[in-house]
């Protein structure tokens, strides 16, 4: 079975016989599956009227224990792994659709805390039961080992290259 790597692979040996081109195909396949992937995703988020850096926030919101009381825009950022300037306008596109709360901390006026509201949670909770249907519908053609053991490859190669982005930072 050949997928569109294979092709620009086969063209590589053609010309450049000498070169080994197989990190091109790990990582082009990666790259790809990535496009197509996040693609699949965004499709679902769609249709619950988010974007996927909206439903990242939301979601973050959902799984944190910080409850009722929300967590500080600082502790959403270094959870999402993005810019406080991205984070900014999420929230401000969020609150906008009234899906959460940005309120000042009554026990620190410096700190913002951001909650869900109740329209947030049901509308997180009902994208989260599709994105996890979808997610399962996009691994299906995976037997349970071969994902346990995607997982395990993928988690070695991340730790690796978070590591190494960490140390420039």
């Amino acid at each position: 079975m050949a997928d569109s790597v294979d092709r620009i692979l086969a063209q590589w040996a053609n010309v450049r016989p000498e070169l080994d081109v197989s990190a091109m195909g790990v990582l082009g396949r990666l790259s790809r599956l990535t496009r197509l992937l996040e693609r699949a995703q965004s499709d679902v988020f769609d249709t619950h009227g988010l974007q996927p850096g909206e439903f990242d926030i939301l979601a973050t919101l959902l799984r944190s224990e910080a409850g009722p009381r929300g967590l500080t825009a600082g502790a959403l950022s270094g959870s999402a792994m993005v810019t406080s300037g991205a984070i900014t306008n999420r929230l401000d596109r969020l609150v906008a659709k009234e899906l959460i709360s940005r309120e000042v901390d009554p026990e620190n006026r410096r700190t913002v805390r951001v909650a869900l509201t109740a329209r947030g949670a049901e509308v997180v909770e009902a994208a989260l039961a599709d994105h996890v249907d979808n997610e399962e519908r996009l691994l299906e053609s995976l037997s349970v080992a071969d994902r346990r053991q995607l997982e395990r490859l993928l988690r070695g190669l991340l730790v690796v290259h978070e590591a190494d982005a960490t140390q420039a930072e």
